[in-house]
């Protein structure tokens, strides 16, 4: 069973360890690393992370599980995470809805085809990473450019991997966005499919605007304004739930950080004005 981490979090990179420990942001409920980049670190970092997850409560979003791999299961990975986990208290761990191995390990996540088969084989790889760690996990919708030999929809695909693998849900509301504008669905109609009760947390981020109809996910730039609409959505059909801040580059000053920060806040706070929730 999951345990409980707050409302409102944010992304911790390494430049960031020394203005939190020195003055850790009342805002934020709790931080999200990806656990290969703190499993093996020693020294002063690992001291500073330490420190942090004895004091702040801690998610993990993986980047290397591999889920729709053809490759077999790296069951020593899966049981260094389960260490990992234990030590640093971590709350909830969540992965991608991808892959990126194979032969070889490729450092980017690449897109699982939407297929029966691959919905079957997916869902069989979950169901056996939450055995191994004897928890649930959440699987995140993930943004893709393209869709080699597709059968279903991304939305049919997503939705058939979390029921037959049984896993909750991270829902990345700037992929959604990001997806709508490249392949041309209704965010609105994605984002009211999804199961509310499988919703662990969410993702808010930033992307680059290439093109008119090509948007990159690179969580390099602040949120823009029709994201942020499509989160209040979020909220008015599934409820507020969880939600943290992405930023993996071009990472601004921590004061410019948290007034992102605060305005997950304070669109968490209209939808519960709005619903007449104290």
């Amino acid at each position: 069973m999951n345990k409980p981490f707050g409302m409102v979090g944010m992304g911790l990179r390494r430049e960031m360890l020394d203005d939190i420990l020195a003055l850790p942001p009342q805002q934020v409920d709790y931080y999200e690393v990806a656990p290969e980049n703190w499993m093996t670190l020693g020294g002063k970092y690992a001291a500073q992370f330490s420190e942090l997850t004895a004091r702040h409560p801690f998610v993990c979003h993986g980047l290397s599980l591999s889920l729709g791999s053809p490759a077999p299961l790296d069951t020593q990975f899966v049981s260094d995470l389960k260490t990992f986990f234990a030590t640093h208290n971590i709350r909830c761990y969540s992965e991608h809805l991808s892959y990126c191995s194979g032969d070889g390990h490729m450092y980017d996540l690449m897109p699982i085809p939407f297929t029966e088969e691959a919905v079957k084989h997916t869902a069989a790889r979950i169901r056996e990473v939450q055995d191994r760690l004897e928890r649930r996990i959440a699987v995140e919708n993930v943004s893709y450019y393209a869709a080699p030999g597709q059968q279903l929809s991304e939305l049919d695909f997503t939705l058939a991997v979390l029921e037959e693998a049984d896993c909750d849900l991270l829902l990345d509301v700037n992929n959604i966005y990001v997806n709508s504008i490249n392949h041309g669905y209704d965010a609105r109609a994605f984002l009211a499919a999804m199961p509310s009760e499988r919703i662990a947390y969410g993702h808010i981020a930033g992307h680059y605007v290439e093109a008119e109809d090509l948007l990159v996910d690179t969580h390099g730039d602040a949120v823009c304004d029709p994201v942020w609409q499509l989160l209040q959505q979020a909220y008015q059909i599934h409820g507020v739930f969880p939600t943290l801040l992405e930023r993996d580059f071009n990472i601004p000053p921590m004061a410019q950080l948290l007034q992102e920060v605060d305005q997950i806040h304070a669109v968490q706070s209209l939808d519960k004005s709005l619903r007449g929730i104290a």
